[in-house]
């Protein structure tokens, strides 16, 4: 068994909620990361390309199924709307092999993760303090 997809495994099983919505966006931002740096070579893989921004919309995807419309309101509504336009974009990168709609993405998943960071660490210092309670957002 390969001991970093074990590793892995174990972060993803033992993590709370808000590091995994973090984890996913991580993976996200990198893999159109890579995408943009494929696009931006002279010699331009297409295949490869495609395949790592299929594995943002699995993500994106994988965020939008997360969200829990009751406890998570008007937010977790707004976050599902913005996913599918992420989605809409991304297959709109994918069909035109172009950077602008990966840029779009990736800026709206960098304010997303910010936001979450700042969820997470409320959450750590309100459970480190004592007191009740926390933020669920939308998942």
């Amino acid at each position: 068994m390969d001991p970093l997809k074990s590793y892995r495994e174990t972060q993803i099983k033992t993590a709370a909620q808000s590091k995994l919505i973090l984890m996913l966006y991580d993976g996200a931002i990198k893999n159109i990361n890579l995408s943009l740096e494929i696009l931006n070579k002279k010699h331009k893989e297409f295949d490869q390309t495609s395949n790592l921004i299929i594995k943002v919309q699995d993500i994106v995807t994988e965020l939008m199924v997360s969200l829990d419309f009751e406890r998570g309101g008007e937010i977790a509504k707004n976050l599902f709307n913005v996913y599918m336009y992420m989605n809409r974009r991304l297959l709109d990168a994918n069909i035109k092999k172009t950077a602008q709609p990966l840029n779009d993405v990736k800026k709206l998943l960098l304010e997303l993760r910010d936001a979450w960071a700042e969820v997470a660490l409320k959450k750590g210092l309100e459970s480190h303090s004592g007191r009740a309670g926390g933020v669920n957002i939308a998942g």
